[in-house]
């Protein structure tokens, strides 16, 4: 009985005891792992895409004077055009897609030329007929003369009657007549062969002058006619182009306030598109009517910036800024967010975009903040591109990419 008791207790299960050691080694390499391809993934997506970044343009100063008034407009091109062909005909080919930079002459399309070809073809013959008349009445005009000089001595020894010579006088100057006929023939054919040249001219389109193709209107096999209204299967253009040089503002302001309004006053534009970019520009007419219906007045506005961003039909936002004072200077530098200027090893330094979308560092000398933003007395240039916030690994020389929410 005994030995059974205690063989019991033998096989009891000790609950006090500690738990035997865990093995922790198979966690922590697979760890080290997982870190170590995170570490080479984000190496090597940083070495093909570079460091992602934000970016600003660099502006030049305004004169700091306040806004006056506010207006809003569209972009607007001055000069524009829908480029059509100057005579009926059915369309060839079309050489233009939207978005292509055409120069003037550039050919945009053609039209079919046997028509026209059939016209230069036949004042060309014309030509050629009227010529050969003229060489044979030269010959008859030269005979005549010889034959008229041959009897006048004979008429005055009156050899032969005065009726024959004065007939013979007449068949010259009636030949000379006829030479005289034919030559102005010849040259209403060689006009009419160089208005048939015109006419094949007239079946190439080209560029009055350099721009941009906004719209295609045409294509092949369509009859296009500069006369027609539209509408149906004639078109009346080939495409529009505008010439981007030619771009401006144009706003609408209240008829209570055009007085504040001058020519050549000083604005400041901000696009619809771009609300962070800041746009010197000037006034350069106030148009000399009025909106009956919505009590307003036309202002054309000059931008002084250059810019692809900038197209036409475009909102944008203008502040009318006060006269700067004779004599007094314009500020120094230019205009950055505040974030685009840091220190390193006791320097001001900025980081500029360049084309190839690595960045350059360069020295720059700050000067006053004001809000957000800080002025850069030297090293930065208006147009530039900034970068936002740059981090300490960004190093000059270095490749960068955009932020999917940073500005172009």
């Amino acid at each position: 009985m005994t030995d059974s008791a205690e063989l019991l207790k033998s096989l009891k299960i000790d609950r006090t005891a500690p738990p035997p050691p865990r093995k922790r080694w198979p966690w922590l390499a697979a760890a080290a792992v997982l870190m170590a391809v995170i570490a080479v993934g984000g190496f090597f997506l940083r070495g093909q895409g570079g460091i992602e970044v934000r970016t600003a343009p660099a502006v030049a100063m305004s004169s700091g004077s306040a806004a006056v008034l506010d207006a809003t407009g569209y972009v607007v091109a001055r000069r524009m055009a829908t480029v059509s062909s100057k005579i009926t005909g059915k369309v060839r080919e079309v050489m233009i897609e939207e978005g292509q930079q055409v120069e003037a002459g550039d050919i945009m399309a053609t039209l079919d030329p046997i028509d026209a070809n059939a016209e230069r073809n036949l004042a060309r013959a014309q030509l050629a007929a009227a010529r050969s008349q003229i060489d044979a009445a030269q010959a008859q005009s030269r005979e005549a003369a010889a034959n008229a000089a041959r009897l006048q001595p004979l008429a005055r020894q009156q050899l032969v009657s005065s009726a024959q010579y004065d007939q013979a006088v007449a068949e010259r100057d009636a030949l000379r007549s006829q030479l005289q006929t034919a030559q102005r023939n010849a040259q209403v054919a060689a006009d009419r062969l160089a208005i048939a040249d015109n006419g094949v001219d007239n079946t190439v389109v080209r560029a009055p002058f350099t721009g941009v193709v906004i719209a295609k209107a045409a294509q092949p096999g369509e009859i296009i006619s500069p006369l027609s209204a539209g509408g149906g299967f004639t078109r009346t253009g080939i495409g529009t182009i505008v010439d981007m040089d030619s771009l401006e503002v144009e706003v609408d302001v209240g008829e209570a306030y055009i007085g504040r309004v001058t020519p050549k006053m000083p604005v400041e534009a901000v696009l619809n598109a771009y609300p962070d970019w800041r746009i010197p520009g000037s006034v350069i007419a106030i148009i000399p009517t009025a909106d009956r219906g919505k009590a307003t007045v036309k202002v054309r506005v000059a931008l002084d910036e250059k810019d692809p961003r900038i197209v036409p039909d475009m909102g944008v936002r203008v502040s009318f800024m006060e006269q700067a004072k004779t004599g007094e200077e314009a500020p120094a530098g230019v205009r950055v967010p505040a974030a685009a200027v840091v220190t390193r090893d006791g320097k001001d330094i900025a980081f500029v975009l360049g084309s190839d979308d690595t960045v350059a560092q360069r020295a720059v000398e700050a000067g006053i903040a004001t809000g957000s933003d800080r002025q850069v007395l030297s090293g930065l240039k208006a147009g530039e591109t900034v970068v936002l916030d740059p981090p300490t690994e960004l190093k000059d020389g270095a490749k960068v990419r955009l932020a999917k929410d940073a500005s172009p």
